[in-house]
């Protein structure tokens, strides 16, 4: 009787080292990573509305609270500025949706409204281009999200003699275009330029 107790202590003794040796080991691993085949400045994430810099083209609504007649849809215009009632024009190219609002708060504070609060929306986003080996190249509007891929069907996908390992992006604002592997997460941004090269025999 005494010998099995004796067994059954150091089984058991033997399980809660290994628990304990395990649990050791998940502690100091590190999880395991993939490095990127793209550079950092490859255009490989999604747009986010929240940071997204407005250009000439974009459209958004601007609420007043209180001032339905300030309330509206605002184009950017060719000037890369939204033209509003009382305060007139106010730089909203190469702004954030949030800087715009602190700066319209700022103007409308300045003599017209007591502590007015602003609200603002993109509601459209300025076109991309595709160029090259697609069937139908030009002026297409841009959405949340789109990809290469998408923006590649949306032309009507490539010709026969298309290179469909490599596009060359010219993001909005860059004179030089990037060379990109072509992979579904390779994300467009409004304005940027798409170049679909020919492929060598």
């Amino acid at each position: 009787m005494r010998k099995a107790w004796t067994v059954m202590i150091m089984v058991l003794v033997g399980c809660v080292l290994q628990l304990h040796a395990a649990s050791a080991q998940s502690a100091t691993q590190v999880p395991a990573t993939t490095p990127s085949a793209m550079s950092a400045t490859t255009p490989t994430s999604a747009m986010d509305a929240s940071d997204y810099t407005l250009g000439v083209a974009d459209k958004v609504r601007i609420t007043v609270f209180n001032e339905p007649s300030m309330t509206g849809e605002y184009p950017v215009n060719a000037n890369g500025k939204v033209s509003m009632p009382l305060i007139g024009e106010v730089q909203a190219a190469g702004s954030t949706a949030g800087a715009l609002r602190v700066n319209i708060e700022r103007m409308l504070a300045d003599g017209y409204l007591i502590n007015p609060r602003v609200g603002i929306d993109v509601l459209t986003f300025r076109p991309f281009y595709i160029l090259g080996e697609v069937t139908k190249p030009g002026e297409y509007p841009s959405t949340a999200g789109l990809s290469v891929m998408n923006a590649v069907a949306t032309a009507q996908g490539f010709t026969y003699r298309a290179n469909k390992k490599y596009v060359y992006v010219k993001r909005s604002g860059s004179s030089k275009e990037q060379k990109i592997k072509l992979t579904s997460d390779v994300m467009i941004m409004p304005g940027d330029t798409i170049r679909v090269g020919e492929r060598f025999f």
